[in-house]
């Protein structure tokens, strides 16, 4: 990662001052205050990949706050980040919620008012990515955002390791490749963030949160071929007529859900130059079409060109 800040070499008296320029220069909207007496320490390093933005923060203890002025100031009032604890402990108050973080545990954020204590020797890990990618599954942000999402959950940890690892080895990575990988672990940290809402919600849960269980799984099983509304329904446990019900509530069809990601995904994976080398049988079974022709008739339906066709209008060859 490319290295922004570091109090090192800094004299110790214009260390904390300095590192508050830094946040200005960055468009971090943030107030801060120290907490502790002792030397301030402090490391700032990031990276992009694709349309994230992927930042490391060590530092010591603070109060960080996003004032509303701040935020309006610098245009961020849609954002959302997510924040992976490495090291030490933070808390987050955000709307009506505090919630703490240990290490290992990751939080929703939302480029809203809110307030960030770190503790001595904190290391978190930002993530500041489109929000439509979390709420288009997981409903909208409000209701997850401030909420821990543990490290006693396995698809936190395979989140954390994953975004660990691509923290250290992104800048072996074509832009191209970079991009796809932070899609990846975008999808699994949408994953984490339905198991977490899940535990929320035992049956009988609310209409939004069954919804949102049900899109999340869809999401998790699209290369399933046998996934269907009633298998659906199951899995989320509610009858199909109820589940049926709540999508017509919101103007959708659980069946048309689960053909459009299918179909949406696929047209993704015709358009990444990573995916030249599957083959559109080995495309078409990934996104859970029983066959080639299955596939190529939906496909053609949904966007005017078969598979192929899309393929090589987009300047990535016929397979």
């Amino acid at each position: 990662m490319r290295l922004l800040f570091s109090t090192e070499n800094i004299p110790i008296n214009t260390r904390f001052k300095r590192w508050l320029e830094t946040l200005e220069e960055q468009r971090l909207p943030l107030e801060q205050e120290r907490l502790g007496s002792g030397p301030f320490e402090a490391k700032l390093e990031s990276a992009t990949l694709g349309p994230l933005t992927m930042t490391r923060v060590s530092e010591g203890p603070l109060r960080s706050e996003a004032t509303p002025r701040a935020i309006r100031r610098l245009g961020d009032e849609g954002g959302i980040s997510v924040a992976f604890i490495l090291a030490g402990s933070t808390t987050v108050g955000q709307r009506d919620r505090t919630s703490l973080q240990r290490q290992g545990d990751l939080v929703v954020i939302e480029h809203q008012p809110t307030v960030i204590t770190t503790s001595p020797g904190n290391q978190s890990l930002y993530l500041k990515m489109p929000r439509e990618r979390l709420e288009r599954v997981l409903g909208p942000a409000r209701r997850y955002a401030a909420l821990t999402v543990g490290a006693e959950l396995a698809t936190a940890i395979l989140a954390m390791s994953f975004f660990e690892e691509l923290s250290r080895m992104h800048h072996r990575l074509d832009p191209v490749t970079g991009a796809r990988m932070g899609s990846i672990g975008v999808d699994l940290i949408v994953a984490s963030i339905a198991e977490r809402i899940a535990l929320d919600a035992p049956l009988p849960a609310s209409g939004d949160v069954l919804v949102q269980r049900a899109k999340a799984h869809v999401e998790a099983h699209l290369g399933d071929p046998t996934l269907d509304p009633p298998r659906l329904a199951a899995a989320v446990g509610v009858s199909l007529r109820r589940l049926q019900a709540l999508f017509d509530e919101r103007g959708q069809h659980v069946s048309d859900w689960i053909w459009q990601r299918r179909l949406e995904v696929a047209a993704d994976r015709l358009a990444d130059p990573t995916c030249t080398h599957l083959t559109i049988d080995t495309l078409a079974g990934g996104c859970g079409f029983a066959s080639r022709a299955h596939f190529s008739r939906r496909f053609k339906s949904r966007f005017g060109l078969a598979p192929s066709d899309f393929r090589r209008a987009i300047g990535l060859g016929l397979q």
